[in-house]
């Protein structure tokens, strides 16, 4: 059986192994990952928690159940220009590319609205910490973008009310000041009109077309750490995936 620290559930401990499997590529999209009574028998733990894990990897966009035949690795389709943020981060310490330069236009505690409360799991208290920006380089501006955080987040990370630039990225300083890891992210994507501020951010003409992102960080627990919401100009559409023909 594999060794892995004890702290996380043990349902948690399998999911994050088969995910680490899949991440570094020793499973690829269309292979089978190990079936409940499989895992049962290796982890030595009940069916439930087998399954448990599995649904764990479906929640996190991993695998797809194929009803009479088993659990597979899906094709990852992926927020380009997040992956690349985050993995510039983590590489250089700065998230953007020489040329590019993120204006801050507001920070600070505000009440959140619905669909950011339910992303982050608010229930009592609403008040988070919201940071707004402007993402441009020398062609004009390449995406308007607020970050949500959660209020114990904001108290243990207090740079983030501040409207200065954090060199790192906002994910990186987070999981320095709380210990929180950024573990994997879900993004739902749709088409609209753009509302007359977003229109005045990115220089559109008003009722433009935008492309708009929500992005949840969720850290190793499956907790939310981070939401996002991005707006992209429709020059700026950049989102890429490949995937097999047969």
């Amino acid at each position: 059986m594999p060794q892995i620290e004890e702290a996380q559930p043990k349902y948690l401990q399998i999911a994050h192994y088969i995910r680490d499997q899949i991440l570094r590529g020793d499973l690829r999209p269309g292979d089978e990952v190990p079936s409940e009574r499989q895992l049962a028998a290796t982890w030595k733990v009940s069916r439930p928690t087998a399954a448990r894990s599995l649904e764990a990897l479906s929640h996190q966009g991993l695998v797809e159940k194929r009803q009479g035949s088993g659990t597979y690795v899906r094709s990852l389709e992926v927020n380009k220009r997040a992956r690349e943020l985050y993995g510039r981060a983590r590489q250089t310490g700065k998230s953007y590319t020489p040329g590019e330069y993120a204006v801050i236009t507001s920070a600070g505690w505000l009440e959140a609205p619905d669909y950011v409360a339910e992303a982050l799991g608010l229930a009592k208290d609403r008040h988070a910490v919201h940071r707004r920006r402007v993402t441009n380089n020398q062609d004009g501006p390449i995406t308007l973008s607020t970050s949500w955080f959660a209020p114990d987040v904001g108290q243990r990370a207090p740079k983030l009310t501040d409207p200065e630039r954090i060199q790192e990225g906002t994910l990186m300083y987070v999981e320095k000041m709380t210990g929180r890891q950024g573990s994997y992210a879900e993004d739902r994507m749709c088409a609209r009109q753009a509302t007359e501020e977003e229109a005045a951010d990115l220089r559109l003409e008003p009722g433009s077309a935008v492309l708009v992102v929500h992005h949840v960080v969720y850290d190793l627990q499956d907790r939310p750490l981070k939401f996002a919401e991005a707006t992209y100009p429709p020059h700026r559409w950049v989102f890429e995936q490949g995937y097999p023909l047969i």
